[in-house]
């Protein structure tokens, strides 16, 4: 379909150079931008409020870069559970 636009020069300037970088016509270069500009964009993921909690903490005495302590913490506690 044929239709008459106004651009403004300096951003047909650059359309035109693009389109001759990519060896195509000014027409092609100009369908695929409005393609692209015009593709329907999925909606963002919604903003999930995650609780936080202020008590707590290490226990004194666990060391929290040694696997093994911590291992060590999980069985006294796994035994100590009815």
């Amino acid at each position: 379909m044929r239709t008459t636009l106004s651009i403004d020069d300096a951003l047909l300037s650059r359309a035109k150079k693009r389109a001759a970088d990519r060896g195509v016509t000014l027409g092609a270069f100009l369908d695929d931008a409005l393609r692209a500009y015009l593709v329907e964009k999925p909606e963002t993921a919604a903003v999930v409020d995650l609780p936080s909690f202020e008590a707590g903490g290490v226990l004194p005495g666990v060391d929290v870069s040694s696997n093994r302590a911590l291992y060590d913490l999980l069985d006294e506690h796994e035994l100590a559970s009815p």
